[in-house]
Order: structure tokens, then sequence, then C-alpha cells
């Protein structure tokens, strides 16, 4: 029996797309409460089904986002609980996913597409490609000492969920103008992901999340999100301050948040999960060994629309490129592009560098060189030369991040 994919049209059928990823987890169908507060950020429309007869056998959803590009922001389609039965595995349901997905995000106007991948070897043939990474710092509170100390003066206040939300978003709009690579947050984004704090989300023994907010000359310029993780043995402390998220609106707010969370009582450990490879933590310190920093992949990109990305972000000076594209998924994207005075179009001009999708997504952000592409056989170099180019054009200031995996 063949499948059928289509977006889904009921509670039911989009607990059951849900189920298809949760069951993998070991996580049980949603609850009515919980697909209410999910639908908030991920509505009907944004989430395909696959199904065999009448009953669903897979699910793929996409947020609606802003990406931040190098010089601005494009809209994108936020890939999520993408998920096959395993009844139904190797019968081009998840294919067949990935197909309506993209067409939509194409007739939508949404030129990029990104996700995280649980599984990295799934995604290179739809076209995605590592744009970014980052890593997690398992830190000793005993080796959390600053390089270069500093006399703290910013003034810190616990707050409630409602409380930070307002705060909370004008300092992640300063981090997110700053950063390609984060994505927009609606105040449905907020409740659900970040401040919320449900039960069933919490690990046997861990406590309520916390929120901090800082202000420094009587404004606040940054906010952390924290849980604490209480254990004692023999008598000692031995907790884990697991760390979501801490922004910050400037290099002095970031160095007061920080010192804040590394000096709180009865910590034997604090864990920060997601850190940007540049993060200014890891200079901080003193002793950033301890940390045992963890690098990983992070943000998956793929280019929907060549042209529209090319042109949507913004790049240094330098000669004209003329990128020959191969997309066998998206074919509408196959061919020759030439990139001048911050737009691509069109061309038959020989190319200057040859590529698939994937590693022309991998470098759309400035996270990876050509350079190294190239050394990875992913790009070839037609006209010498080229490849020094493209990566003095892309090059950004800050290494791309996305601080949040959706």
């Amino acid at each position: 029996m063949s499948l059928l994919v289509r977006t889904v049209q009921s509670q039911a059928e989009y607990v059951g797309a849900f189920g298809a990823i949760l069951q993998y987890f070991g996580r049980e169908p949603l609850s009515d409460a919980q697909a209410a507060r999910s639908m908030t950020i991920l509505p009907f429309e944004r989430m395909h089904a696959a199904f065999d007869g009448a009953e669903v056998v897979g699910g793929a959803g996409a947020f609606r986002f802003d990406l931040t590009v190098p010089g601005g922001a494009l809209p994108c389609a936020g890939v999520t609980v993408v998920g096959v039965a395993p009844t139904h595995r190797r019968r081009g349901a998840l294919t067949a996913m990935m197909r309506a997905q993209l067409d939509v995000c194409r007739a939508g106007g949404e030129p990029l597409a990104a996700l995280w991948a649980s599984e990295e070897t799934i995604y290179g043939r739809f076209g995605y490609g590592v744009a970014a990474w980052d890593g997690e710092l398992s830190l000793p509170r005993a080796h959390a000492a600053f390089a270069k100390p500093f006399a703290p003066r910013g003034r810190f206040r616990l707050v409630s969920a409602q409380e930070a939300l307002a705060p909370a978003m004008q300092v992640y709009a300063s981090v997110r103008s700053r950063r390609a690579g984060t994505v927009s947050r609606t105040p449905e984004w907020w409740n659900e992901r970040r401040l919320g704090d449900f039960p069933e989300r919490r690990e046997p023994g861990a406590g309520p999340k916390r929120i901090v907010l800082l202000e420094l000359d009587g404004e606040v310029q940054g906010h952390a999100i924290y849980r604490h993780h209480p254990k004692w043995e023999q008598g000692f402390p031995a907790a884990t301050t697991e760390v979501f998220e801490a922004f910050a609106t400037s290099p002095e707010a970031e160095r007061e948040l920080w010192r804040y969370l590394l000096d709180l009582d009865l910590a034997e450990t604090i864990v920060a999960p997601k850190l940007a490879l540049d993060h200014p933590l890891l200079q901080l310190l003193a002793q950033p060994r301890y940390g045992k920093f963890r690098v990983g992949d992070s943000l998956w990109l793929r280019l929907v629309d060549v042209g529209a990305a090319l042109s949507g972000r913004s790049y240094r000076p330098g000669a004209p490129t003329v990128f020959e594209v191969r997309d066998a998924f998206c074919p509408w994207n196959e061919g020759r592009w030439k990139l001048a005075d911050g737009t691509a179009a069109r061309t038959d001009a020989p190319a200057d560098l040859t590529l698939d999708v994937d590693a022309l997504a991998a470098a759309y952000l400035g996270g990876v060189t050509f350079r190294a592409l190239a050394d990875g056989l992913r790009v070839e170099e037609r006209t010498p030369g080229a490849i020094a180019n493209a990566d003095a054009r892309f090059r950004t200031d800050r290494l791309p991040w996305c601080p949040e995996m959706f």
C-alpha cells in the first residue's frame, strides 16, 4: 500500500504525527494539554504526517522563524519532530515528507530551512549542511575563577516567568542582532519553550527553573535561566547547576552574568550545554580546560531558494563569484549563480566554484570556510583564487550560533 503525505487536520492526527518521533525518545504521546500548548507555536498547517490508510506512521513539523543571517534576517522553516514509525521504515515516508515540506517552504517564501539532527547521516541527502557548531561546558566550581578578576557591580533580581518576559525579549533582541544563526521568538515561544516550567520536562529530583535579571546603570542588560539539580554525597554538596541560557547586551554585562552563575552556592558543577565556539566565557576563565568543552554540530541549514538566500545576506568587499550549484532534491536551484554587489542571479558565465547545495549551506552563515570544504572534497575550485575570494567575502566577525534546540 502506498503512503499518503499531507498536513494534519485534527488533534488526533497531530498527536499521532508527534508520536512517530517521541517513541524513539521513550516519551509518552502528547496529552491534550501538551498538544494545545504545542499548537500555539506549531499549528496544524505546519505539521505534515504520513498515512498508511487511516493510520499515522510519520510526522514532520516546521516552525516559522526569522533566522539571523549576516547583515539581516530571513524567513526560515525550523524543521522539527521528524520521525517515521519503526513499522514503516524504508518505504519512502521520510523522503515524501521532506519533499512536501520543502515545497511548502518554497511556495510560502521561506528561502531557508534549518534543523537540529538527531542522526547526522539523515539530512545531507536532502540538501542540509552543518552551518554552526556549539559546545557543552561542564565546569567544576573549584575551577571557576576568572583569569582577570573584577569587582562586580551589577544588581540581580530573581523574577517570575511573567515578569521576565518583556525584559528578556529585549535582551535577546540585542543578541539576535549581533549573532547569525539565532532565531526569532514569539511571546508564545518564550512561554512554551524557554520561560515555562512544566513538570513533565523535569528530571526526577530537579528543582524549578530560576530566572534572574541583571541590572546595570538602572536598566536590564542581561538574563539567565537555570535549574538546580540538588545532590549530597557523604554530607558534602555535589549538586549541578544547569544553565539553559545566559544572554547579555554588552561584554561587561556578560561578565557580570556569568560571575553570578559560577558563584551560586552548593553547586559542585556548572553545566552550560549550548555555548558558541567563540563564547567569551572560554576567554574569561582562568582554567577553561577543566570545563571539558565538548564540541558538536548544532544548526543544519538548507538553502530552499539559492538566489533569495544569497541575496538576503551581506558580504565583505571582493570580486564577483560564480557558483555552479548541484541540487538533485530541489532542482530549481541547480545551475550557475553569479554573486555580485550583494545580489545573486542566474548566469551563463563560467563557474568559479562548483559544489553541492549542502556545502553552500554550510558556508552560508560564515561558520565554515570554503577552504575547509574544498579540503574535505566538498568544493571544486575552477578559477584560481576563487576560494580565497569567497572566504574573504563570506567572513563574519562572530561565528554563527544557535543557542537552543528546536
